[in-house]
């Protein structure tokens, strides 16, 4: 078998098709942000107008294949159970998670879930739609709004969390899930080496001593954080 695949050719099918179509998307970004900044409009993520909400409203920004497919092998090796994503968006990187989550336990016995949240309600759609064609819809609870309403009532103990919006949300994100980690929990966090200043008060909290994290910045494409609960 394939060294990259997800155990199931349907939905490696599916992913391959969408992470396709993200990374089609890539250019036509690049050249809005590209122009934004020529005219002298903000191109800073923690800081984009109407317009480029609008822009963005039916990009994919899908997560990388390579760091989902870490994402999908750590919650293999974890036998992990309870997974949040933070920034669902058309479901791509759920889809890895939800497998995984799937195939423990399928293995191990027992029940899982991924709880996904996305505020964008045409993104929520077509996600679950993706879910429903992966056959992975009962193993995952997308929550549609702000992630200060949809991740507020999370039980403990969580295993692995993946973090994947903007950067001023990403703070707001660890605070809510961090307490909720068991001791060996992982937080993933995208983009951290490409927009690092961004995630300043994100880092604060986690080189707060008495919060219990450790971090290290994985050496991917614009980095992506890994942070374990001691």
């Amino acid at each position: 078998m394939d060294s990259d695949t997800l155990q199931n050719s349907e939905i490696d099918r599916l992913v391959a098709d969408l992470q396709q179509r993200s990374t089609e998307q890539i250019s036509a970004i690049g050249t809005y942000f590209a122009d934004r900044a020529a005219r002298g409009q903000a191109a800073d993520p923690n800081d984009l107008d109407a317009d480029a909400d609008a822009f963005l409203a039916d990009k994919l920004i899908a997560l990388e294949h390579d760091k989902a497919l870490l994402c999908h092998r750590l919650c293999l090796a974890m036998r992990a159970r309870r997974v949040v994503e933070v920034g669902t968006s058309y479901g791509v990187s759920t889809l890895y998670l939800a497998q995984a989550v799937r195939l423990v336990t399928e293995s191990d016995g027992g029940s899982g879930r991924v709880i996904g949240t996305e505020i964008e309600p045409a993104k929520a759609a077509a996600a679950r739609e993706h879910f429903r064609r992966a056959g992975l819809q009962d193993v995952i609870d997308l929550r549609e709004g702000d992630i200060r309403t949809t991740l507020a009532d999370l039980e403990a103990p969580l295993d692995i969390a993946l973090i994947d919006i903007w950067p001023v949300l990403a703070r707001s994100a660890l605070e809510m899930i961090a307490p909720k980690l068991r001791r060996g929990g992982v937080v993933l966090i995208d983009n951290t080496a490409g927009h690092r200043d961004n995630y300043r008060d994100m880092f604060a909290y986690i080189e707060d001593p008495g919060n219990g994290l450790l971090t290290q910045t994985l050496p991917f494409a614009s980095g992506l954080e890994m942070v374990v609960k001691r």
